[in-house]
């Protein structure tokens, strides 16, 4: 059975910048976590970031991607780290999908903050998304589950 790599928020943990979940009801969803399918991880914990946090957005400079906080802290490297823990699960259980939450900095699949923290949104990844999908694993958001769905079925 195919492992999904998923963002925790979706399963209701409070793992979310402001101590928030962003909880995903769906059946299948429900289903793949009762058959054990589902791989669990927020990169930014996972690369050392507590909970709650300051929020940070994805900014660009001179060509360079650096996550910075509202307070203009560098947090680039927990999101590095927090990026290649993920693609260490996806390696160790095979994993070729994952679905994570849209807009964050580390997750986000078609659109980000522009960094600006204006509540903006432009077209762009999260650092772990860029990661996975540059190597070869298929990303997918809430916004596309049922595509995923599909693609699974």
């Amino acid at each position: 059975m195919e492992k999904i790599l998923i963002s925790s928020c979706f399963l209701g943990n409070k793992v979310r910048y402001d101590g928030g979940d962003n909880l995903l009801v769906n059946t299948t969803l429900k289903c793949w976590q009762e058959t054990d399918r589902l791989v669990v991880i927020c990169p930014e914990l996972a690369g050392g970031l507590s909970t709650p946090r300051a929020p940070a957005e994805i900014q660009l400079s001179r060509n360079h991607i650096m996550v910075k906080t509202i307070a203009g802290e560098d947090v680039t490297q927990a999101f590095e780290l927090g990026a290649q823990r993920a693609l260490s699960l996806c390696r160790l259980h095979g994993i070729r999908y994952a679905l994570l939450k849209e807009s964050s900095p580390s997750c986000g699949s078609s659109s980000i903050y522009n960094g600006e923290f204006n509540q903006q949104k432009i077209p762009g990844q999260g650092v772990t998304t860029a990661l996975l999908r540059a190597n070869g694993i298929k990303v997918f958001s809430e916004k596309n589950l049922l595509s995923l769905i599909a693609e699974l079925s």
